[in-house]
């Protein structure tokens, strides 16, 4: 059983990880991200939420030597405790939390409130990570992911959704792959689920 403790103790972070019970990723789903993120050192990591994933994602960069985080965060006040940890943690120079206010966008006649996307640097994507917006605001709440940043991902990229075990995310998975042949998809059974979507543009 993977825990924080033995997260926390194999990337070698000095201080207890500040674990939200309600709101914090798993401790499997962060092994996920932390395991591909350390044999493949993504340059781009971009993830629509902040939080443990923020500092998990942070700390393999900095001890990879390269790579940044791009953190998209609605909430003012989640903006500003994710910077606050990530300053005490000596990670803010690997990671940027952006204030993204949701939006109102329409993607193929059905509005969605989504993150704005005008503060996200113009850069290739290697990895995405989609833990938001929360599934409580709206239908497929994180359906627009991929329509929005497909063009923005590399031609080998990956993307890791979280809470893929509930019904909707099933549900926007089936869209996303039928709408997108580049995409394979690889569901593992986690705490929550996680779908695993591999971006093959060549």
């Amino acid at each position: 059983m993977q825990t924080y403790q033995q997260l926390q103790k194999e990337l070698s972070f000095e201080s207890e990880l500040p674990v939200t019970v309600d709101w914090s990723a798993a401790p499997d789903f962060l092994f996920l991200i932390k395991e591909y993120a350390q044999k493949t050192k993504p340059q781009t990591i971009v993830e629509c939420s902040s939080g443990l994933t923020t500092l998990t994602l942070a700390k393999c960069c900095q001890l990879n030597g390269q790579g940044q985080v791009y953190s998209l965060e609605n909430g003012e006040e989640y903006v500003e405790q994710s910077r606050n940890n990530l300053i005490a943690f000596n990670l803010e120079e690997h990671a940027r939390v952006i204030h993204a206010p949701l939006s109102s966008i329409l993607i193929e006649d059905k509005q969605y409130d989504w993150y704005s996307l005008s503060e996200l640097p113009e850069q290739k994507i290697d990895m995405l990570v989609i833990d938001g917006p929360p599934g409580f605001i709206q239908k497929h709440s994180r359906f627009p992911a991929i329509p929005l940043l497909f063009e923005h991902l590399a031609d080998n990229s990956i993307v890791f959704l979280d809470d893929a075990a509930r019904e909707e995310e099933k549900e926007l998975v089936t869209m996303w792959v039928e709408q997108y042949p580049e995409i394979e998809h690889e569901y593992v059974e986690t705490e929550r689920g996680c779908s695993i979507l591999k971006i093959n543009k060549v």
